[in-house]
């Protein structure tokens, strides 16, 4: 038999850009193949579907998806919120299944996750079904409660993927086998030895070409509540017991519950939200985001966000966590940085030594460590090194990886119930407190390192 992948919004960017080309990845590693039915309101027809998969993804998946997807393919024209709609997909899917996954994936604007959900609570699924959404797991914590508990009643949670292709990223599996496959690290892993902790996503792309659904969401809700904080699990969790989905995620909760609240004075204090005006990145001007089509300038969207946080437990305490992520900056950087504390007694002569830092950078993946050692010219006075290495691509990529362990029925790359419930709680009250203006928007000039 066949896997099958039941696409709800088969014609929209997130499958041109992200599935398709990841389908096309796997489909020749899958036992029995892959078989793709879409679901649009396009006015296509199954040839004419098939002849979209064909067509080149630039810079994705330039000769088009390979022959093997896109003969197997089938389309229906179909609201995807009609229960009607979804039972004819799911029956044409269930018929050449078998015992193999059914793979339901919400390829849609998230504003449509709960009336899609409460329409396949209206279906029969088939044993196998298997149900993916993308983030933001709701627009705020009582819509995340909303969406978990509309998913409870159509699979159950062990068969539910919220899934985020930053935890398939190589580097970011790194951050697990370094930690707990080296015990040199895991021993300095703390707050005896550690000084801070930043988690980075600086991007040199403005956001113009999705403002209709940026200036809705803003840099907080976009990337801190679900990307950056997933990241921030890793960094801090304690060792599990074993790498069994529920262990893991049980050690991820742990960490987002341990995220002390910041509220009143704390998030004055703790958190920076600015956008970027007219300015230059890569030689090329962009306009300030103000003036972007579909921007309300009135709504005081950010582009970009930063929040330092505290993780309330013996291994983390006083040790701040940065996560910061903008727009339209001068140079992308992506990057765990894990800042150690100073030497205690200085022995050598001259300036004090930097102290170490691991940095796990994403895409490119690479793992540098900055140590000193002595010099090449007076043998007694230090120099700094960086222990530096290119990391192995992945093969396929994080949605392929991602795609593969739905249909494993692994959900380690994904996130449970209450890490998107706990996400939100941590970012509420910084939302509530910026849209009372209790934090100035700052400005900073596009193709700048962010605001002072």
């Amino acid at each position: 038999m066949t896997a099958q992948f039941v696409l709800l919004g088969a014609t929209g960017d997130l499958t041109r850009r992200y599935l398709l080309p990841a389908l096309a990845q796997i489909v020749d590693d899958v036992a029995g193949g892959v078989r793709v039915v879409g679901v649009a309101q396009d006015d296509l027809d199954t040839a004419g579907f098939r002849e979209r998969l064909a067509q080149p993804v630039p810079g994705r998946l330039p000769d088009g998806a390979p022959a093997s997807l896109t003969a197997t393919a089938e389309y229906l024209r179909g609201d995807v919120t009609d229960p009607a709609d979804l039972s004819r997909a799911l029956e044409l899917a269930a018929r050449e299944a078998g015992e193999d996954p059914v793979v339901v994936y919400l390829a849609l604007p998230h504003v449509l996750f709960e009336p899609v959900v409460a329409a396949l609570a209206d279906c029969e699924l088939p044993a196998s079904a298997r149900v993916v959404v993308e983030k933001p797991f709701g627009e705020d914590g009582e819509g995340a409660r909303r969406l978990n508990a509309a998913l409870a009643r159509v699979v159950p949670e062990e068969r539910t993927f919220r899934v985020d292709h930053f935890l398939a990223k190589q580097t970011v599996l790194n951050v697990l086998g370094l930690r707990f496959a080296n015990r040199f690290f895991e021993a300095v892993w703390n707050s005896t030895h550690v000084a801070g902790v930043d988690i980075v996503f600086d991007e040199s792309v403005d956001a113009q070409a999705r403002a209709n659904y940026y200036d809705r969401s803003g840099a907080l809700r976009d990337m801190v509540q679900n990307h950056l904080l997933q990241l921030l699990t890793y960094v801090a969790m304690e060792p599990p017991q074993s790498m069994r989905p529920a262990e893991l995620s049980a050690r991820k909760v742990d960490v987002l519950r341990a995220v002390r609240p910041l509220d009143g004075e704390a998030v004055r204090t703790s958190t920076v939200r600015a956008r970027y005006t007219a300015g230059t990145v890569d030689g090329e001007h962009v306009d300030a985001y103000v003036d972007a089509p579909g921007v309300d300038p009135g709504r005081g969207t950010e582009t970009y966000a930063e929040v330092v946080l505290h993780v309330d437990t013996w291994r983390w305490s006083g040790v701040p966590f940065r996560l910061r992520t903008g727009k339209a900056l001068g140079a992308d950087r992506r990057e765990i940085v894990v800042r150690f504390r100073d030497v205690p007694h200085a022995v050598f002569a001259g300036p004090r030594p930097a102290p170490n830092e691991l940095r796990l950078q994403l895409d490119p993946d690479r793992l540098s460590l900055l140590v000193q050692l002595n010099g090449s010219g007076d043998p007694f006075e230090l120099e700094p090194a960086e222990l530096d290495t290119e990391l192995a691509r992945q093969d396929p990529g994080p949605y392929g990886q991602l795609l593969l362990a739905v249909l494993a029925g692994d959900t380690r790359l994904s996130a449970h119930a209450a890490e998107a419930e706990e996400g939100w709680r941590i970012v509420e009250p910084v939302l509530a407190a910026w849209a009372r203006g209790e934090v100035p928007l700052r400005e900073y000039p596009a193709g700048s390192d962010g605001p002072a």
